[in-house]
């Protein structure tokens, strides 16, 4: 009989098992995955993130590994070019963008070693339930007869296409369907000094220095396109690095992997928890990948379920009471995030109010700094883009013309408003 039994042990599930088990909970995660094996991922840990890393004692081993710390970053929209370095955080002061195959072993290592029975290769069927409440699971290691194992919550960190979501019924809300499609590859040779974000009519950008000297490159296009795209992947992916200026200096080396990708980049949030079930991850908050928080993300919420886990399964407060504050803090710290990334994932080009912003940021080192800490999480954005900041910024006239463009943005996407800082607060300290 196990505390915790979580499905899924990549960023999200492994995470969660480290910080439980070092509770002194006993925890079983189950994966289908062998480690190191890669998946789908934006690479990106944003600053928070990578200070969690370092507060978990994980970090060195991730850097040890070779992962280049990211600490400067180009922001290229044509018109106007904003080069800056992401402020500190929790002591931290650089991103990163390792590999999975490498940050995913690296944690569940840590897992293990915290007391967490990690088990491999094994396919979960289904739940187990009595009366509507969650008491276990059943499955199998590969070609090994089934078992069950029982435990008094079951965490689901199994992704988009999460089981235990889909056994639970977990009822979604502020749900998107896909707008952008993205693919990426690695490059060797090619000169890199930081990281580099673009935007071109009907694309973004990213490139990324990651693991073994390669450089990552993202690129995202509408999905109305998609059919346009993957008739040819290659001809199109390298078009576009050309369109950004940066098809010279990538053919300066030499493309050292296959191209991944995919359309499927649904957006939602899930209700997170339920009796005897709980979710994590992707499995219980979906970004579209163009901002790059979904291993963050993954990791500010398993501090926040573990703290909920080891207080209701330790008896400082009912188990329900302390999920239940999981949900409302996960929802409060992800929703600015979510609404923005959400504009963004449309790709459409600035508009001249938007433009007019990136302009008078370019001249701002300060102000330049605090919009890469917005991007990345160490500035709260919703400080950022609060009335008095931007009216700082760009004046009433062209915070007016910000608002207007956005309500008839958001309104043509069926996006909900996204509440902001009233116009008093001054935005923060790094932007008074």
């Amino acid at each position: 009989m196990h505390d915790v039994i979580i499905v899924g042990a990549r960023v999200a599930g492994s995470a969660t098992a480290l910080l439980l088990a070092r509770r002194g909970l006993k925890v079983l995660v189950l994966d289908r995955a062998t480690f190191p094996s890669d998946t789908l991922s934006t690479h990106q840990v944003q600053v928070p993130g990578v200070a969690r890393l370092a507060r978990w004692g994980v970090l060195d081993a991730i850097l040890d590994a070779g992962t280049p710390p990211t600490r400067n970053v180009r922001f290229d929209q044509g018109q106007a070019v904003l080069t800056g370095r992401f402020p500190s955080f929790d002591g931290t002061d650089f991103m990163c963008s390792p590999r999975r195959t490498l940050l995913d072993q690296v944690l569940v290592d840590a897992a293990r070693a915290a007391g967490a029975e990690v088990r491999e290769n094994f396919i979960v069927g289904e739940l187990l339930q009595d009366n509507g409440t969650v008491t276990g699971v059943r499955g199998r290691e590969k070609g090994a007869p089934p078992v069950t194992e029982h435990a008094p919550l079951v965490i689901g960190a199994d992704g988009k296409h999460s089981l235990v979501a889909q056994a639970t019924g977990a009822r979604a809300y502020r749900t998107r369907p896909a707008q952008s499609v993205a693919f990426y590859t690695y490059w060797e040779g090619v000169p890199v000094s930081g990281g580099e974000i673009y935007g071109r009519p009907g694309l973004v950008i990213g490139a990324w220095p990651t693991n073994e000297g390669l450089l990552m490159t993202y690129l995202a296009w509408p999905i109305a396109r998609f059919g346009e795209f993957r008739q040819d992947v290659e001809g199109n992916f390298l078009r576009s690095l050309d369109a950004a200026g940066l098809g010279e200096r990538i053919r300066l080396g030499r493309r050292a992997d296959l191209f991944r990708g995919t359309p499927d980049l649904p957006s939602y949030f899930r209700q997170p928890h339920g009796a005897g079930w709980a979710l994590v991850g992707d499995a219980g908050l979906l970004l579209d990948p163009v901002t790059g928080h979904g291993i963050s993300n993954a990791f500010r919420d398993a501090e926040l379920l573990a703290d909920a886990v080891a207080d209701g399964l330790g008896g400082i407060r009912p188990l329900g009471k302390a999920l239940d504050q999981y949900h409302r803090a996960r929802d409060k710290a992800a929703v600015p995030m979510y609404n923005f990334t959400a504009r963004l994932a449309a790709i459409n080009s600035p508009t001249p109010a938007e433009m007019a912003l990136f302009q008078a940021l370019s001249q701002r080192q300060e102000d330049s700094d605090a919009f890469f800490g917005a991007l990345t999480g160490s500035v709260p954005l919703r400080e950022f883009m609060s009335p008095g900041n931007i009216v700082r910024l760009v004046g009433v006239h062209g915070f007016t013309k910000l608002v207007l463009g956005q309500a008839v943005r958001g309104k043509s996407a069926g996006q909900l408003p996204e509440p902001v800082a009233p116009a008093g607060s001054g935005g923060h300290p790094a932007m008074r």
